[in-house]
């Protein structure tokens, strides 16, 4: 039985015949319709979540299976005091599968030393979201051609920002990628996330103006600044407007780059630039469903 914690769980190779299989449900999504007839997905929702949790649900929907569990830890048992350990172990007894997203670094992989069914990490805190990863692996991939020979900017909150450090992560396997990272001072991707980057011997380099680097990028990755990491209010309010994306800044982008965000948007990309061919996050909301329906396939070994 394996599970999914970390987008580093699975090798170069792996990701590459999860990738396929995901990219062939895109083509052919009525060859996948009843692969997982009789199947339970269990969604643990411990935070909110619209795309992760209704993409995970229209996935298992797709594959032909069922769905159950709940969306905020107010409507479990969790209210009560009930561990994630004990909470697992009931799910187990229920469910064939299951998604967990969790406010607390780790909760996902304390879950699955106790699951008795393939757990899949939905989001822990400010840690990984290798999911989120995956999806953005498809789209990158898709879209460019290509996983490697790429310079990548990711601009925002690099401090807390899960999707981010899950990705350079995973980006740094793949020849040739230069990390460019636009933050304020005070939402600087963390120490341990640029060490490995050096151990990687990737190329990076620490910037505070999207303008001046914006036109040197292949892809341009957008993250908003979350009220929920900061600890208090002033600090969130001063730093909430500072990078934002919209018609002007893109002028001096290549014709061919492509942006991209996890979402939800606030307002760090105007809504103007929805228009622009370069901006494909609604289409990468979309290649999330095919990659979680392979994942659940592959955590399954479901064969096709």
């Amino acid at each position: 039985m394996r599970h999914l914690i970390s987008p580093l769980d699975f090798t170069v190779e792996e990701l590459d015949k999860l990738l396929n299989l995901a990219g062939d449900i895109e083509k052919n999504p009525q060859k996948y319709k009843e692969c997982c007839k009789g199947k339970k997905l269990a969604t643990l929702f411990y935070e909110p979540s619209t795309r992760t949790r209704l993409s995970f649900e229209a996935a298992m929907l797709n594959l032909g299976g069922s769905v159950l569990g709940f969306s905020e830890a107010s409507s479990s048992s969790a209210s009560k005091g009930e561990s994630v350990s004990d909470t697992i172990r009931i799910i187990s007894c229920y469910a064939d599968i299951c998604a967990m997203r969790h406010p607390k670094e780790g909760a996902a992989l304390v879950a699955a030393k106790k699951s008795g069914i393939p757990v899949i990490n939905a989001g822990d805190g400010g840690h990984q979201h290798p999911t989120q990863t995956l999806t953005d692996l498809m789209t990158i991939r898709t879209l460019k051609g290509r996983l490697d020979n790429i310079t990548i900017g990711l601009c925002g909150d690099l401090k807390f920002g899960r999707t981010v450090h899950s990705l350079i992560n995973a980006l740094l396997r793949y020849d040739n990628v230069k990390f460019v990272l636009i933050s304020p001072a005070e939402l600087k991707v963390p120490g341990y996330i640029i060490e490995n980057i050096k151990e990687a011997g990737a190329q990076y380099e620490e910037v505070s103006r999207l303008e001046d680097v914006i036109g040197g990028l292949d892809l341009l990755y957008m993250t908003r600044v979350q009220r929920e990491r900061f600890f208090n209010e002033e600090d969130y309010i001063r730093l909430k407007d500072s990078f934002i994306l919209d018609k002007k800044k893109l002028k001096s982008a290549k014709d061919d780059m492509l942006i991209l965000h996890p979402l939800p948007r606030v307002n760090e990309i105007a809504v103007e630039v929805d228009d622009d061919p370069r901006a494909v996050y609604f289409k990468q909301a979309q290649f999330g469903v095919y990659v979680r329906m392979a994942l659940i396939l592959t955590l399954l070994e479901v064969e096709v």
